[in-house]
């Protein structure tokens, strides 16, 4: 093993499908910077655009696929299209914030078309090229909220454990294979689906103290692991859960108490 290389991607080809902005775009340029020719899908098709362009002006390669994940045809068709790609990373998703009690038949819909039944097709479409291919590497974006929730986020942590879930069934199912299914779960994440977060300072600030260093994420923050779960240094980890936190599902509250 020369470990020099465990992290490079050069050779590789990865798509990063929600790479317009936030914590795809970062894994996209991430990835690139290990040599990887990435793929950036997306639905905002300029946010892709720039997402390209940044990776080129850093002289690595990137096309743009225009990818709306809404649409199952689309994702089958887009999978036909590349049948040859080493990794797949998957982030998009939505929230509706309301208690059980007051959510529409309509909002249920919204949430778990985008962050479940998607996750269900990327994964089938995708995951059958790489069962073929006799390798590769499925990366989700899940959530802390897929372990631990609160009022309001029912709808939103159900997809995410469902999320969790089909990954970890393909791992099980494709790994004979030699294909690889992993979930990354971030905490709090400076992106615009929590816009409605940061406009409110208690709220905020409530959601910082989740964790023990006291502040949110950064997209970029989350770029490592997915780079750890594309390259070689993972070649043995499948069917788990990676949290990127800060802490919040391992720490018991804020409060410090004595101890002695």
């Amino acid at each position: 093993m020369n470990y020099s290389d465990l992290f490079r991607l050069d050779g590789r080809k990865n798509m990063v499908i929600g790479s317009a902005s936030g914590i795809g775009r970062e894994s996209a340029l991430a990835l690139a910077a290990q040599g990887a020719h990435v793929i950036c899908a997306d639905r905002n098709v300029d946010g892709a655009r720039e997402t390209q362009a940044l990776i080129e002006s850093a002289g690595g390669v990137a096309d743009v696929v225009e990818l709306d994940v809404l649409d199952s045809d689309a994702i089958y068709a887009t999978a036909a299209n590349h049948p040859d790609l080493d990794t797949v990373v998957f982030t998009a998703a939505t929230n509706v914030r309301k208690r059980l009690l007051d959510y529409s038949a309509g909002e249920y819909d919204r949430v778990v078309n985008l962050n479940m039944r998607s996750s269900f097709d990327l994964i089938r479409a995708f995951g059958a090229n790489m069962v073929a291919q006799q390798r590769g590497s499925l990366i989700g974006f899940s959530s802390v909220r897929h372990l631990v929730t609160e009022p309001g986020q029912g709808v939103y942590g159900a997809t995410k454990a469902a999320t969790v879930q089909l990954l970890r069934t393909a791992a099980a199912e494709f790994g004979p294979a030699g294909v690889r299914a992993n979930a990354i779960a971030p905490g709090c994440v400076e992106t615009p689906l929590t816009d409605a977060i940061k406009a409110r300072p208690d709220w905020y600030d409530a959601y910082s103290a989740k964790s023990v260093f006291g502040r949110w994420a950064r997209p970029s923050e989350l770029a490592g692991a997915v780079v750890y779960l594309a390259s070689d240094a993972a070649t043995f980890v499948t069917g788990t859960v990676m949290y990127v936190d800060g802490g919040w599902t391992a720490v018991d509250g804020r409060f410090d108490p004595p101890t002695s």
